[in-house]
């Protein structure tokens, strides 16, 4: 065999592609679930994202429909590093779905909606030979035997992989209503004995180098349902080692002979931690292994991070999204299990937060135009009727858009009372969005709308940051701090439950300390309480004092996204210099800057002294100089 180039990627995974709806009520019927949160899964995708996750170089090789389902599918692996090259757009076929539950601790019902779909259509035409070759190790799994096109493309791609000398692992996957055995009702059906499936999956195990399955599926991969007969079965027909998964306990592995007690085959201690949901969870076992198995480590090592990943798995809602990163899994393996329901560990959770965040924000030039009652002020001095205000945010989102730059990324922090409209706008623009939730000018600090902060901010886009003012200062008398602080954890709660990033903009009031430290204090009481913010929004501070900020930051929460300056309405002049000296800060990720740029321009638009062209013009030459400022002191040109 002719030497092979060294391979681009450590695995690609070959099958099912699909947007998984899980229920979000817990403990009833399918039936009775009234709203699903939408994942992407299918067994080679969870395991391709999950093995991304890991720090694996990780491919699919699937089919997606020209659907916005499967533009979704593409832009969630692509946002998890995920390569999609061999992700291909059937244009006739829609993109496959399955819905989810969790009707108890035991049974969690699932429907496959897979009639004609993307995935089920790849042929061997979609088996490109160059981008077998290019992977280390490639992943079959059963379900893509399951018909004759998928079966001829699948030991296709096994052909070539084994020619090319890279490593073949078979996911059994078995799902026997997706091989016809069972009703379209029945996707949570494990087993069902069939001699024709185990005569066909029999035809794979000869090309393979790794098996995995749980007792079910090595049930029906040999043939019987007492697990030793059927490893047995499965060793007479392949030399490939053996994974079989064990549910809480782990798993074992059997490199060679079966001995007579399972037990005495290569194991790694399990994770106490309670089941939740087992939807995935296999999925997410299998990247943990291959993180090992890839890197040639031992195998104790691999089933080590698999029980991990799959512990992981089952104790949060969702598949894919449920896996570590691998700073997440060092974390976890180094500290042990806290609570045995992982998502309510705070720590650990926030971890898997702020390492799984998509998108890097840099260099964020931002345009605020969220002011509710300023404007109203405004209008009210230039006797304008207050709908103008709306019409006002268009021609700030013209000029803003106007001024964006290639090194730079824009942003706005907009409001819904006014700016709802001018939201939708900047939603198709990839802009840094913020968007308040204090009832302005609140101190204790109030919020707007619903009174249910979660529910409050429940519809708005998932790339929307949640924005809250609050005026604080560190001496405040306690009962009003503390008023406050619970307020800020309303805040984080809602966010978190609604998976959202949030800023907390500090403002201090003239009565507070103006130390140069007194808003790091401030910010040390917030983390204090557990409040971990995505991001600050801070006012200008000496050197000292952004050094201060700095401390706190690095002290309570590595992960923090940064800090944006804020205005404060300060003329053009000091707000430069105030750029320039936080732009000296690494956490400093740009600013948010409103009433600079267009207080004067909206009072002479809304007392009818300049008309929108001028208005535009004006608001689009004070923030460029703001850009220009924030470029010059960051040296970005």
């Amino acid at each position: 065999m002719s030497s092979q180039p060294t391979p681009q990627y450590d695995i690609i995974t070959i099958g099912r592609t699909c947007a998984d709806l899980y229920a979000d009520q817990v403990g009833c019927r399918m039936e009775d679930a009234r709203s699903f949160s939408k994942y992407v899964g299918g067994c080679p995708t969870n395991i391709a994202i999950g093995g991304s996750r890991l720090g694996l170089k990780t491919a699919l090789l699937s089919r997606v429909g020209d659907d916005q389902i499967g533009r979704f599918v593409r832009e969630t692996l692509e946002a998890e590093g995920v390569e999609t090259c061999g992700l291909k757009t059937d244009p006739k076929r829609l993109t496959a779905m399955a819905f989810l539950g969790l009707e108890d601790d035991k049974n969690f019902p699932l429907l496959f909606v897979r009639n004609d779909c993307a995935d089920a259509a790849l042929s061997e035409e979609d088996i490109d030979p160059d981008f077998i070759r290019s992977a280390a190790a490639i992943v079959v799994t059963g379900t893509h035997f399951s018909k004759p096109h998928l079966e001829a493309a699948s030991f296709k791609a096994m052909e070539i992989a084994r020619a090319s000398g890279r490593k073949i692992i078979f996911d059994i996957d078995y799902r026997p209503n997706l091989w016809g055995l069972l009703g379209a009702g029945d996707g949570d059906v494990r087993f069902v004995a069939d001699p024709e499936v185990t005569a066909r999956v029999q035809r794979i195990l000869p090309g393979c180098d790794l098996v995995v399955g749980t007792d079910e599926e090595v049930h029906i991969a040999g043939g019987s349902t007492d697990t030793r007969e059927a490893l047995l079965n499965i060793r007479q027909v392949t030399d490939a080692m053996i994974v079989l998964k064990t549910g809480p306990k782990g798993c074992l592995v059997f490199p060679a002979d079966i001995p007579e007690d399972l037990e005495q085959g290569i194991s790694s201690q399990g994770f106490p931690v309670e089941v939740f949901n087992v939807l995935g969870a296999g999925d997410g076992f299998l990247a943990g292994f291959l993180r090992g198995y890839v890197r040639d480590l031992p195998l104790e090592e691999c089933c080590r991070i698999a029980n991990a990943c799959g512990a992981f798995a089952v104790s949060r809602h969702g598949c894919a999204p449920a896996y570590p990163t691998w700073e997440e899994l060092q974390f976890f393996l180094k500290r042990g299990v806290i609570n045995p329901r992982l998502r309510e560990d705070a720590e650990l959770e926030h971890v898997h937060w702020a390492s799984t965040r998509r998108g890097t924000w840099d260099n964020i030039c931002a345009f605020a135009i969220d002011h509710r009652s300023q404007l109203e002020d405004m209008a009210a001095q230039c006797g304008a009727d207050p709908e103008r205000i709306m019409q006002f945010k268009d021609l700030a989102v013209d000029a803003m858009l106007e001024a964006r730059r290639p090194d730079i990324q824009l942003g706005t922090l907009l409001d819904s009372t006014y700016g709802r409209q001018a939201l939708f706008r900047v939603e198709k623009e990839g802009l840094w969005i913020g968007r308040p939730v204090e009832k302005p000018g609140s101190r204790p600090l109030k919020f707007e709308g619903a009174a249910s902060l979660g529910a409050e901010v429940a519809s708005w886009p998932s790339d929307h940051v949640i924005k809250c003012l609050v005026f604080y200062n560190p001496d405040d008398p306690e009962e009003l701090r503390r008023t406050q602080l619970d307020q800020l954890h309303r805040l984080a709660s809602a966010a978190r439950k609604t998976s959202h990033e949030y800023l907390i903009e500090i403002i201090s009031t003239p009565e507070g300390s103006n130390h140069p430290s007194a808003t790091a204090e401030a910010m040390q009481q917030i983390y204090a309480e557990g409040i971990r913010p995505d991001w600050w929004k801070l006012a200008d501070q000496t050197e000292s004092g952004w050094a201060a900020v700095g401390d706190a930051i690095e002290q309570n929460d590595k992960w923090c996204r940064g800090v944006l300056l804020l205005g404060l309405d300060a003329p053009a002049e000091s707000l430069a210099a105030s750029i320039s000296r936080a732009a000296a800060s690494p956490h400093v990720r740009g600013f948010a800057v409103g009433r600079t740029i267009f207080a004067s321009t909206a009072k002479a638009w809304l007392s009818g002294d300049i008309g929108d062209i001028e208005a535009r013009a004006e608001m689009k030459r004070a923030f460029s100089d703001l850009i220009d400022i924030w470029i010059t002191a960051r040296k970005l040109n």
